[in-house]
């Protein structure tokens, strides 16, 4: 939203409605993930815990609540910020639920490559809520969150490799193995980093930007190359963590450069 107002001032309203009303996609579609996903959940030690497999919620009690608030996200957005926004956010959620969910995360080893779209709308919908329009600049941030996904996930599924085997998911490391999940990390980050210098041929951030995905994109480059190297369950949760990190100071120093420089 920020870059998006290129320095001009968000109405205080629309900032609340957007943040809410995409909190609200957000947690809907998640409560629709949990509901299609509680068997495998009940598999994982990771995910065993949440609510519907420990039997804390009722599946239908919780298909309600997710679509609920999916529901609610769209007439949050659509009355108090546009409706190309709630209409974003409600791709969103429908892509991450039926497209990633449904279709691709139970059948193919590109389950975390095409539904990582579904992680990057929210982009879109904070663009289109300042502008009510879709231009390059939100289309170049959508794809920096997109390439993001592959190598951050894949690094989380280094770690619990094991989970995902036993439930039959076909992540990158059950279906190709760990060093090819590795070799793709390390690929997909090349590819991160590049398109994160995007944003200054095309004048939409300036040099404190650049400075810092660049510096950003080092360590993001230097740690998926020791994961490639070192092949271990700590190189692999240095780059899950170092990747969480990385996306949000990326988008912080957007931020700061859109504001102060």
């Amino acid at each position: 939203m920020v870059v998006a107002a290129r320095g001009t001032t968000i109405p205080a309203l629309s900032v609340l409605a957007t943040v809410v009303g995409g909190a609200l996609a957000s947690g809907g579609s998640s409560a629709v993930n949990q509901y299609l996903d509680r068997d495998m959940d009940q598999q994982m030690s990771r995910t065993r815990t949440r609510p519907i497999p420990s039997g804390r919620i009722a599946p239908l009690n919780a298909l309600i609540f997710g679509i609920a608030l999916i529901a609610s996200s769209v007439v949050v957005l659509g009355l108090l910020v546009n409706w190309l926004s709630a209409l974003l956010a409600l791709t969103g959620a429908l892509y991450y639920v039926i497209v990633y969910t449904i279709l691709l995360k139970r059948n193919t080893v590109l389950n975390i490559l095409i539904g990582g779209g579904a992680g990057a709308i929210p982009v879109l919908v904070g663009w289109a809520a300042v502008t009510g329009t879709l231009e390059a600049g939100s289309l170049i941030l959508f794809a920096i969150v997109f390439y993001w996904t592959p190598p951050h996930s894949w690094a989380l599924a280094l770690l619990v490799n094991t989970d995902y085997a036993r439930a039959n998911v076909p992540m990158m490391p059950v279906a190709r193995g760990e060093e090819a999940a590795r070799v793709q990390i390390l690929l997909y980050a090349v590819q991160l980093v590049a398109l994160t210098l995007l944003p200054l041929p095309f004048r939409i951030l300036g040099g404190f930007y650049l400075l810092s995905a660049a510096l950003l994109g080092a360590g993001m480059l230097w740690e998926s190359w020791r994961l490639l190297r070192e092949k271990t369950g700590a190189a692999a949760r240095r780059t899950y963590k170092y990747s969480t990190f990385y996306l949000a100071l990326l988008f912080l120093a957007m931020i700061i450069d859109v504001v102060i420089f």
